[in-house]
């Protein structure tokens, strides 16, 4: 019998589960932090990156979107991904956009074409946390630090 409660689980304790703090993701963004109107020092920076972080990760649809990279990046550990064997998911093959479209829709979704810049920036140096995350998750989270790093230069000199 379903009562109309549900237990909800908040995407931050998910992706806390999988070894992902949302420490580790400010420390990955300020990596590549360049000062900014709004922004001039590295802990103003911290300050907004962690309110772009609350905000963004407050909106169900991109909660779905981080959890389905979670749930493939279980999968393909697993050995489980449909067409591909374990090796190929190991190797992060280059022919396989899969994870690179995840990492994009979410920084577009946050940041647009400001945040999917800045998605490309993290993904091609891996800073921090990005570094040692599997094939679809250094992409979720690199398409996260995108879109907020983004918004946090975009928003900053108008709220600071």
């Amino acid at each position: 019998m379903i009562t109309g409660k549900r237990a909800q689980k908040d995407i931050r304790e998910v992706l806390l589960e999988i070894g992902i703090a949302m420490d580790e993701v400010i420390s990955a963004a300020l990596e590549l932090y360049v000062p900014h109107p709004g922004v001039e020092t590295r802990e103003k920076a911290e300050v907004v990156l962690r309110r772009e972080l609350d905000l963004a990760l407050s909106d169900p649809n991109l909660a779905l979107l981080i959890y389905a990279g979670v749930l493939l990046e279980g999968e393909g550990m697993a050995g489980n991904l449909p067409n591909l064997n374990g090796e190929d998911y190991h190797r992060d093959l280059t022919y396989l956009i899969a994870d690179e479209v995840i990492g994009l829709s979410i920084s577009q979704y946050i940041g647009g074409y400001k945040g999917t810049f800045e998605y490309i920036r993290f993904d091609k140096a891996k800073p921090g946390i990005l570094g040692r995350l599997g094939p679809f998750m250094d992409d979720v989270i690199g398409g996260l630090i995108g879109g907020i790093s983004s918004n946090m230069y975009t928003r900053a000199g108008s709220i600071c």
